[in-house]
Order: structure tokens, then sequence, then C-alpha cells
């Protein structure tokens, strides 16, 4: 069995996790909107047609701040198409998916619907097909009382309470080629200058995010944000990161090694916004809103999934409806340690996305809403990750990947609760065969009084839920788990994600 071993110590920490860390995100695309959070006639939907089950599941999940509308599909939306008197509403050709859209559902009928999940709504302006004007008017229809054009829109159009929306993302993907009017680093540095200082100018309060790159992968990561910074770096507070993973050609040992990817994303990230501080000689930090990450498998969507036909613009069509297995949670899980592992400067985040498209929540038209096996990790990191995250010792042996080089067999995060005395590990065992003896070193919290743990895994990797078995894969109570005199034992599973709870 291989042995691991890890040392906590509350006097060393990393920073206060923030709930916008347990961000999600809801495009205009396949069955997300249609389908997914809305589906008049389900027997569970109200009279505003959103489905109660889901909303229950998602309430469940414990996301935050909800990123909308998009996404790709944000570059070509006119955000007034989605306002007033449905009847009155146009369809729209979505470049952005090949796909038809109907605007039933836009700003107002969202904004209600994420405060029924005690949600925070983060908006996206167009700047790839449209501009500063369009922003300020989508800003002054959300955010202002009454007494222009505008917010008497609003109004009238049934809600007299402003939707006081504090995140604002300027644009979406701005450097990757598939974006509708995507830019070089410069053009799009001058458009998200004069748009961040104009929406200012109606609220200085407003907290703005820069588009970094696309990827880590793209051609320009690096030189994107430092030029894009270098223009915005006065009138914006986050600057984004999009990361997605996917196992290629059966590589598991480096999939399961994703974490180590967006570490090194990360800390790019910040090195690169530092710089800009140094340069600039700025008393300002700017974070990273982390607003896509997520296990997708792109290339059944190019391969299988996209449409291509010219006279084929479906509405809701079932795209990157990925199935998640075992081993797409423990990754998840291994994704949603990184984050909280740089809590001092990933300060938001959102998952990538929230219903059907590559989703911990699925939905059956006129059937039922099931929990994805990367549902559970979400949940509970979201439910337990409470206070600050804790700097760890931790010795692990390594294994070789083809992507990462060594890597280590364990990875692993703690949170510190003072006000509750709570401490909450999440650690996964990369190894694809065997168990790990973890032992931990928990001197510095004090006596134990109570601990708990649940693990998930399957002897099967592959093992999902699915419509027809919805609960084939959930966690479950590690009974291995041992606390000793200054000493917490347990065993890992093979390629397994486990959290422990100590009191």
């Amino acid at each position: 069995m291989i042995r691991a071993h890890l040392t906590i110590d509350p006097h060393f920490t990393i920073g206060p996790v923030n709930r916008r860390l347990f961000g999600s995100f809801v495009e205009h695309l396949g069955r997300c909107v249609y389908d997914g959070i809305y589906e008049p006639g389900h027997e569970s939907a109200g009279e505003d047609g959103f489905r109660a089950d889901v909303i229950e599941l998602v309430r469940e999940l414990g996301v935050s701040t909800i990123r909308y509308p998009g996404g790709n599909f944000v570059s070509g939306y006119r955000w007034e198409d989605g306002v007033g008197p449905r009847d009155a509403r146009p369809r729209r050709l979505d470049l952005a998916w090949h796909s038809t859209e109907t605007n039933e559902i836009g700003l107002d009928e969202f904004a209600t619907w994420i405060r029924k999940v005690d949600g925070e709504l983060m908006y996206a302006v167009n700047l790839g097909t449209r501009g500063v004007l369009e922003a300020l008017d989508v800003l002054e229809y959300a955010n202002h009382p009454s007494g222009t054009e505008w917010s008497d829109r609003r109004v009238a159009n049934g809600h007299p309470e402003p939707h006081g929306i504090r995140m604002w993302c300027l644009g979406n993907e701005m450097d990757g080629p598939w974006q509708l009017g995507h830019s070089t680093a410069e053009e799009y540095a001058q458009l998200a200058a004069k748009t961040a200082s104009a929406m200012r100018q109606i609220d200085p309060d407003l907290e703005l995010v820069v588009c970094g790159s696309s990827g880590a992968q793209m051609a320009t990561f690096g030189d994107w944000e430092r030029t894009v910074l270098a223009q915005t770096y006065d009138d914006v507070d986050f600057i984004s990161c999009h990361a997605y993973y996917e196992p290629k050609g059966g590589d598991y040992g480096s999939f399961l090694a994703s974490g180590v990817n967006m570490d090194r994303f990360i800390d790019a990230v910040v090195a690169t916004a530092d710089h800009v501080k140094a340069v600039r000689r700025s008393d300002k930090t700017i974070n990273i809103s982390f607003d896509e990450w997520n296990v997708w498998y792109q290339s059944r969507y190019n391969d299988v999934d996209k449409i291509t036909d010219v006279a084929d613009w479906p509405v809701a069509p079932r795209l990157l409806e990925d199935s998640y297995s075992v081993l797409d949670a423990v990754v998840f899980g291994s994704l949603m340690i990184s984050l909280v592992r740089h809590a001092d400067r990933v300060t938001a985040a959102s998952l990538a996305q929230l219903v059907n498209v590559i989703a911990p929540i699925m939905t059956e038209p006129g059937g039922p809403a099931w929990r994805q096996t990367t549902f559970y990790p979400f949940s509970l990191t979201s439910r337990l990750a409470r206070g600050t995250a804790l700097e760890l010792k931790l010795d692990s042996p390594v294994y070789d990947t083809e992507l990462y080089g060594e890597v280590p067999v364990v990875d692993a995060v703690a949170t510190r609760d003072e006000s509750g005395g709570r401490t909450t590990v999440f650690v996964v065992n990369r190894s694809l065969t065997e168990e790990v003896s973890l032992d931990i070193d928990v001197r510095a919290l004090g006596r134990i009084a109570a601990a708990s743990a649940q693990s998930l895994f399957d002897d099967d990797i592959h093992a999902a839920n699915t419509l027809s078995e919805p609960e084939r894969v959930v966690p479950k109570g590690n009974p291995s788990l041992q606390v000793g005199d200054g000493t917490v034992s347990i065993t890992l599973p093979a390629v397994s994600w486990t959290v422990l709870t100590l009191d």
C-alpha cells in the first residue's frame, strides 16, 4: 500500500475562502435554460415556468454567484430582446451554438429565478458585436432605481426594484477566433477600458471582470494578460481564467493530474498581474475570476454534436450533455482543491455549467432531475469549505505523467472555520490501482472531539449516474478513519475523492 503523510497547522494560512468561489454558469446553450431551469408544463413548474425540482437541487448544490447569459452566446446577444412582453420578443439566430434563441427567458426572468436559489447574479455584457453604449443601457436597466428611459422600462415590465447586479464581465473569450467579434489584445483592451470607465461613471463601486486568455494553451497566453491589464488595471477588479479538461487517448494518469495544470495556470496569471502591478507602481491587487472550469469532453462536441447544417437552427438542442463518471468526479474534485488552495487570489469562480450542459444536474423533459457524479464534490466542498484555507505540508510519492511530468499521487487542501472549531480536509488519490494509507498530524489543532469521512469511488471508475440509474454513484462513509493521540489516519481507495471533517 502507498503511504502518504499530511501535517495541518492552523497558524499557516493561505487566505479566506470567498463564497463566490462556489459559483456557477448559466448560458443560453443547448438545454441549460430551456428544458433545464425553465420548462413550462412540467409537473414541478410554477406559474413562471421554472422547475421546482431543479431549484431544489441547485440550492442543495450550494452555488453562490451565477454567471449569465454567456459564454460564447453573449457576443451575439442583444440583451433588450429578452425584456418586455414575451409575445413581442424576437426570435434570433444564435451563431455561437447554431441554434434559434426564442428569448422567452431574459434578464428579468433570470434575476427572478436566481433569487429562488439564493444566488448572486453576475452579468456578462456583449463586447463582441456591441460596445460601450449597450453596456451602459443594460446597467441602467438593471440597476438604476427609476426616472430614466431604461430604468422605467424595467419598472413597466413588472420589476419596480433594481436587480442590483454588482459583478459584471466585460465580454467573453475575446482572444478566441471562434468568438464573434474576437480581436487582438490591444483592440480588446481599448474597448474594455472604455467600457469599464463608462460603467463606473454610473456606479464606481461595480466589480468588473476583464477577459483573460481562453486557456493556457492559447498562443497569446501571458502576452494577452499583460497587454489587457496594462490598459485596464485601474478600472477592473478581476481577470478571468477558463480551463476545461478531458482524458486524451486513454491517458488517465495525466487526466487525474489535471489539477497540476490548473495550479500552474493560476500561478502564471497571478505572476503576470503582479508584474503589471509592479510596473505601474500600484497599490491595487487584481484577483482572478476563474469563471469557466470543468471536465468537458470537447472532442465529443467537435466530432459528434456540432450542428453545421445551414438550414438547421433548432431550439434548445441536446448539446454538450456529457455523462460524468467516477473518474471525472475525482478529477473534478481535484480541480476544486486547486481553486481552494489559491483562495488568496482566486476569489470568484464559476463551474460551467449548471444544468444539462456539461453540468452536475441533469433533467429529462417531462421527467425527473438527477445528480451527476460531479454534483457531490461540489456540494460537499461548498458546504464544508468554510473560513480560511490552510497551507499544508504534504509528503506523497510521485508518479510519471505524459503531460505534466512527476506529480504527487495524493493532493489535498484544508480549511479551518475558527467560529465552529472545524477543520475540513479535501483529498484525492490519483493512483489508478493502489490504495493510499494517509496519516495526518493534527497536534496543532488540539483535541479532536469528533471526526467523519466520506469517499467518492467505485470498483468501476467509469460508473455514472443516469436517467435509469440516478443514484448509481454516491459518496460513502469511509470506515477506515481512525483518530489517535494527535493523529488521524485513513485509507484512500484508488481513484477517489475524500472529505474529512475534524471537530
